[in-house]
């Protein structure tokens, strides 16, 4: 069984590698285990950096076979210009520097979702009915959203027009720890790998590794 470990932004992200992503791998010979940065009992991700993500995968890189995350481009705290690629190229340099001695390329590949975890919500907004506050006319409202859009990946990352500020504004009481990973179960990670190409390409990585015999 290959041991992989992957940094995650959130308990979102974490919630949903639980109960979607987990069962997908570990049908493949791969163990997935996400975790927040820091190590104490204060670690809450959130408000990432490069430095934070690349520590924590430095100190992974020891205690596991593989190692990725699974962050947002949105809100990260110091990506500057560069595009979703050059971050997490940036990423995977500032984790070599970390690691001095027996460096391998291979077992580090950092993956950015671009823009937001919950632009793979929108994969199929008819998820969001199954959650009891969901307002009558949030299915109608959230695919006019995703139709302005070649994909779920694109709905961008603006303060005010992330995705998951537009779920927030059609229903308050979402929340996304609670409502995201349930309605990622409901649509299921085939819809999401097919409607979203970024994301179905770090997942095939994934799925390579146990063949890769890594």
């Amino acid at each position: 069984m290959t041991r992989l470990a992957i940094v995650v932004e959130g308990k979102t992200e974490k919630e949903f590698i639980g109960r979607v992503l987990s069962r997908h791998l570990k049908g493949k010979g791969i163990k997935p285990t996400p975790i927040l940065p820091g190590r104490g009992r204060g670690a809450r991700g959130g408000n990432i950096s490069v430095d934070s993500i690349a520590q924590e995968m430095a100190r992974l890189y020891w205690h596991f076979d593989m190692v990725t995350s699974l962050v947002d481009y949105y809100g990260f705290r110091d990506k500057g210009t560069r595009t979703v690629e050059e971050l997490e190229e940036y990423l995977k340099e500032k984790t070599r520097h970390r690691i001095p001695r027996r460096w391998d390329s291979r077992k580090i590949f950092p993956y950015v979702q671009q823009h937001e975890f919950e632009g793979l919500l929108f994969s199929d907004v008819s998820a969001f009915s199954t959650l009891p506050d969901a307002p009558t006319d949030l299915q109608a409202s959230l695919h006019e959203i995703r139709s302005q859009f070649p994909t779920p990946e694109d709905i961008n990352d603006h303060q005010n027009t992330a995705p998951s500020r537009r779920i927030l504004r059609l229903m308050p009481r979402y929340r996304k720890v609670a409502n995201g990973s349930v309605v990622a179960e409901k649509m299921g990670l085939d819809v999401i790998r097919a409607e979203c190409p970024r994301f179905n390409i770090w997942v095939k990585k994934l799925e390579s590794l146990r063949t890769a015999g890594c």
